[in-house]
């Protein structure tokens, strides 16, 4: 695999890419390797998925998409 025809062979490689990221606009990003360790086959029930409040982007909304804070009572 590779990215920006640059291939991706550590993880440093990668986040270095992501980090240096930028827009037209101005906007930038940051990033950094996540080390944890995180316990696999965590079932999230539909209800759970059905409570998120989650906005897909206009371009590609499958992938991209905003995951705001539930509104107060909800």
């Amino acid at each position: 695999m590779n990215w920006c025809a640059k291939p991706l062979l550590t993880y440093l490689v990668i986040v270095q890419l992501i980090a240096s990221t930028t827009t037209e606009t101005g906007l930038t990003v940051a990033c950094r390797l996540d080390t944890n360790t995180y316990e696999k086959g965590i079932k999230v029930s539909d209800a759970e998925m059905a409570r998120l409040n989650i906005h897909p982007a206009a371009f590609h909304g499958e992938w991209n998409y905003t995951i705001r804070p539930r509104p107060p009572n909800g």
